[in-house]
């Protein structure tokens, strides 16, 4: 009998190959981001789409605030097209930052997640900028 792992037999190799890709054309992990700012190799514009009550009280470094409901053809005309956004919300319990990707990708702009928003980046040791201890304590919140 099988274990629970292997009750679904696992992808051929090649099909495994692509879908494994293409995750990664669709998201980066927040260590890649500390990384590449540690680095000083940001080729990318970090955005938390947060409301900025959620952002003022604590947000990754570097980033900037754009809520995701702002996110139209005239707040972002300010952007060349071909500006790579990383976007992340408070967490993986919040569907915002799919909205805001999808906002981004309508007006044509490249979009990718940082998976793990707020919540991953805690979880990996990270600091935040102006985190209110307080408020973060009782949970990260979106406001999207």
């Amino acid at each position: 009998m099988p274990s629970l792992v292997s009750d679904y037999p696992a992808a051929n190799p090649a099909d495994a190959l692509l879908h494994f890709s293409r995750r990664l054309a669709f998201e980066t992990d927040c260590s890649d981001v500390q990384r590449s700012q540690q680095l000083g190799d940001v080729d990318y514009v970090l955005v938390d789409v947060r409301g900025s009550e959620a952002f003022t009280s604590g947000h990754v470094p570097g980033a900037v605030n754009i809520p995701g409901r702002t996110i139209t053809a005239a707040r972002m005309a300010e952007y060349p097209r071909h500006t790579l956004f990383v976007v992340y919300c408070a967490g993986p319990h919040c569907n915002g930052v799919h909205r805001a990707a999808v906002r981004l990708a309508e007006l044509g702009y490249p979009v990718k997640e940082m998976i793990g928003g707020v919540t991953g980046w805690l979880d990996e040791g990270f600091s935040l900028v102006g985190a209110d201890v307080a408020v973060l304590a009782n949970g990260v919140t979106c406001a999207c």
